[in-house]
């Protein structure tokens, strides 16, 4: 059911002075829609806008994404995976130990039950995904230039390995995604420079794509500071209160940054904040890593999902990147870029034109929740305060969604979903 707050909790935005903490592709998307809304806004972020995870993630507008990452028997899995450390999932041992209440949580996540209610939750926001996101991509003038709406196609070595995914597709099918089966014959049309290695696939049809993601956070960026927007460079670390609430971030220069509302929304730095403010959260980071190639004569004309190996590949404006898996390491210890080489090794099994001549590895931090949904909630503790993270694998996807429905929760307005199921509480 939507939301909405009484009449006489209506702020007046005009002349309201709003302060988003976090540069992303989320804290961009949720400055622009504050200013749609008559909001004075600022955004401040410890480095320079759009260089975290929406610098070199894997570029996917996954609308068909609902199914959380703690799918039923996942438990089964993991010891498997944790003996090969450049398997789809890995620890850093010396980080386990402040991991156990997060994988405590995520393992939990997966039960069947929980797993139907979270798929419905999380298709709540993707179906509004490009209704969100197409009119703020029509403004900043980025549609025609970046942005892709072909699909993505998901492959499979084995019959047996596309059953094992059943329940999966079916939850998805059953939310509203649109999937079809394909077959070897399709997936050599489809795709030719592919191995002929795939026995079946499917084509999640609403996926979309985009050729460089820092262009897309950039390009926003730009429309927020030709509205008039502010950018300041500065990592927050702490409030300044007066009459019981929060009034101005604390910066490490010493720095005051004043405001009237504030929303937190600096992805994997966002739990220290949220601690400050009175919402202790279960928010850790999921480390991927990718490789960027030129295309050197490999072709692609969508992004390929690797199901076996749990990695893909997106044709983009600079080559093709092919990244994935997930590391639980936490946000201070050193890359592991031999992970990035495992899964280029992997990519050139399944696309043998890729060539590593001219590429560069990255690895970014993934904001995640243990149930796989993003908080994008009021604070229940300052009726000043609100929270946007945790978006895990789906930030680009539902960054302007977001930020509809974090203006509407600091404006007053009817949010077009019930939003309990995304507040910072709910642990």
């Amino acid at each position: 059911m939507p939301q909405s707050s009484t009449a006489s909790k209506k702020p007046n935005a005009a002349g309201q002075k709003a302060l988003v903490i976090g540069a992303g592709i989320v804290g961009v998307n949720v400055a622009l829609a504050l200013q749609d809304k008559g909001y004075d806004v600022t955004i401040v972020d410890r480095g320079e806008p759009g260089m975290g995870a929406s610098f070199g993630n894997a570029g996917g507008i996954a609308v068909t994404e609902c199914a959380p990452i703690a799918m039923p028997g996942i438990l089964s899995n993991v010891p498997g995976w944790l003996m090969d450390p450049l398997g789809p999932l890995s620890v850093r041992w010396r980080y386990l130990p402040k991991m156990l209440p997060w994988l405590a949580r995520f393992l939990a996540a997966s039960s069947k039950t929980r797993v139907e209610q979270i798929a419905t939750e999380l298709a709540a926001l993707l179906h509004r995904a490009w209704d969100d996101y197409d009119p703020m991509i029509a403004k900043a003038g980025l549609a025609d230039a970046v942005f892709k709406k072909e699909g993505a196609l998901a492959v499979y070595r084995t019959d047996a390995s596309r059953r094992k995914d059943d329940y999966g597709i079916d939850l998805r099918r059953r939310n509203g995604i649109n999937i079809r089966d394909v077959s070897r014959s399709e997936i050599r049309d489809l795709e030719p420079d592919l191995a002929p290695i795939f026995a079946c696939g499917v084509m999640e049809e609403d996926w979309g794509r985009v050729l460089d993601p820092y262009k897309i956070v950039m390009g926003l960026f730009k429309l927020f500071t030709d509205r008039g927007g502010k950018f300041e460079t500065g990592e927050v670390t702490d409030f300044v209160y007066r009459d019981g609430k929060p009034r101005a971030a604390i910066t490490t220069s010493g720095d005051n940054i004043t405001f009237d509302t504030v929303v937190v929304a600096c992805g994997a730095w966002s739990k220290t904040l949220s601690k400050r403010l009175g919402s202790p959260v279960p928010l850790d980071t999921e480390r991927g890593y990718n490789t960027t190639v030129p295309y050197h004569g490999a072709s692609l004309s969508r992004m390929v999902i690797c199901a076996d190996d749990s990695f893909v590949m997106t044709p983009m404006e600079m080559g093709i990147r092919v990244g994935g898996a997930v590391e639980l390491g936490g946000l201070v210890a050193s890359p592991n870029y031999d992970r990035a080489k495992a899964l280029f090794a992997k990519g050139q099994q399944v696309l043998p034109k890729l060539n590593p001549e001219g590429g560069t590895e990255w690895m970014g931090f993934r904001p995640s929740m243990p149930d796989s949904k993003p908080v994008i909630s009021k604070s229940p503790n300052h009726q000043n305060v609100f929270f946007a993270f945790g978006h895990g694998h789906l930030g680009l996807t539902l960054a302007a969604t977001t930020g509809r429905l974090i203006s509407d929760l600091m404006s007053g307005a009817e949010t077009p979903v019930n939003m309990t199921p995304y507040r910072i509480n709910r642990f």
